[in-house]
């Protein structure tokens, strides 16, 4: 697309790096850098109780920032997060879609004046919102014809912005995605000593069926619904035990409970080989609150995954199909337990289960996105010129209902 010294840059904002995002960035810089564009990663820090959750991480070529907070009694605090002074002038800067990331704005208006392209990186809406009519998701609303171009994180964000009018041409489907497999490559790398001590360490008999859960422990997870369903599976099936992966403002809960239930274990924050080695051990996934990107963990080691209806799911929702690569069920601890205990007592369906999930993690892949993302910014930078929004008035849909 152009010589190194004249090569296009952007910019990709992360208010914090998480770790399941490392590999992503790497193979997204390796794309760009083929195609003949420089990509300049900026992140900053956690701040409050997401500093519990212990899942962030450092990229060697990466612009480790210091994010300004602004602590608000709210769901999240305020965000601003600065460009740092080594990157100058760039051609496209790409944002998450929240309303609380102040710097957003800026960008915004930056675009506005033609001085760059922008684009968001989201949901389109907050699908974990309680409050779907109020002034916040009125106001995230508004703001989705603001960019430039959207990097949409499942068909579900597509025909959010597709139903706010966002033009389809300027639209990216990434289907968000997870290193899964690396995850495999971690999964096979584990010896059968290891998972011996492991079986030994949890008390864990041989074909002994396991339940587990992975992921950051918040109320919007559901730990005590966790526990009654642990409860009444053991109840029916002793052989049954239950590792609880993670971290995080509800992780007391979980400990609390394994204190008294020898068959329970939590065994805190994992990563890499430590992670997989326990999933190696499961049955199944208990995750009877918000779903998001761990069902692809699930999906990587042909693990079947439990949920419920009710809660409050991320877009990735959309991969786990009930029947198919798992279920998707009311919210009852009977109803739940049943439907484990279902994978328990019919192997035979359970192995078809397992089946469906190993296709499904070969479709939801990292390489496919970052592939994705490399083609929608190269599409960016070549289809929408700086200037097209020079003079013109800030627009965004239906700004009247956003207050």
């Amino acid at each position: 697309m152009h010589s190194s010294v004249d090569a296009p840059t952007v910019v990709l904002f992360q208010y914090r790096m998480f770790h399941y995002r490392r590999e992503f960035v790497d193979r997204l810089r390796d794309k760009l850098l083929a195609a003949g564009v420089k990509l300049e990663l900026v992140y900053g820090q956690a701040f409050g109780d997401e500093r519990l959750k212990k899942d962030e991480a450092d990229v060697s070529w990466g612009h480790k920032v210091r994010n300004f907070y602004f602590p608000i009694k709210e769901k999240k605090d305020l965000c601003w997060q600065p460009l740092p002074a080594a990157v100058k002038h760039p051609d496209l800067v790409i944002v998450m879609q929240e309303n609380r990331l102040l710097s957003n704005y800026h960008w915004i208006l930056q675009s506005k004046l033609g001085r760059t392209r922008v684009a968001f990186w989201g949901h389109g809406r907050d699908f974990q919102s309680r409050a779907k009519g109020g002034w916040r998701e009125r106001w995230k609303a508004s703001m989705i014809g603001a960019v430039d171009w959207w990097f949409a994180y499942t068909a579900m964000t597509v025909g959010v912005l597709a139903e706010a009018g966002f033009p389809t041409d300027r639209t990216t489907l990434l289907n968000n995605s997870i290193d899964t497999e690396g995850f495999r490559h971690d999964a096979k790398s584990v010896p059968a000593a290891r998972l011996d001590e492991l079986r030994l360490a949890l008390d864990i008999d041989p074909g002994a069926p396991v339940g587990l859960f992975c992921g950051s422990l918040y109320p919007d997870k559901k730990p005590e619904f966790m526990i009654a369903v642990a409860d009444l599976i053991h109840r029916r099936c002793p052989q049954f035990r239950f590792i609880v992966i993670g971290d995080g403002q509800s992780a007391s809960i979980m400990r609390d409970a394994a204190a008294t239930r020898p068959w329970m274990h939590c065994v805190g924050a994992k990563h890499g080989v430590d992670k997989a080695a326990l999933f190696k051990l499961a049955s199944f996934v208990i995750n009877p609150g918000s779903v998001g990107l761990h069902v692809l963990d699930a999906f990587a080691l042909s693990l079947p995954m439990l949920t419920t209806k009710t809660a409050l799911h991320g877009p990735e929702i959309a991969y786990l199909e009930h029947g198919k690569t798992g279920f998707i069920v009311e919210e009852n601890v009977q109803v739940f337990a049943d439907h484990a205990l279902e994978l328990i007592q019919n192997p035979a369906s359970a192995a078809l289960i397992r089946a469906n999930c190993h296709e499904a993690s070969l479709e939801y892949t990292v390489e496919k996105m970052a592939a994705r993302f490399a083609d929608g910014i190269v599409r960016c930078l070549r289809e929408v010129p700086k200037s097209r929004n020079a003079g013109l008035q800030f627009w965004c849909a239906d700004t009247d209902s956003a207050v």
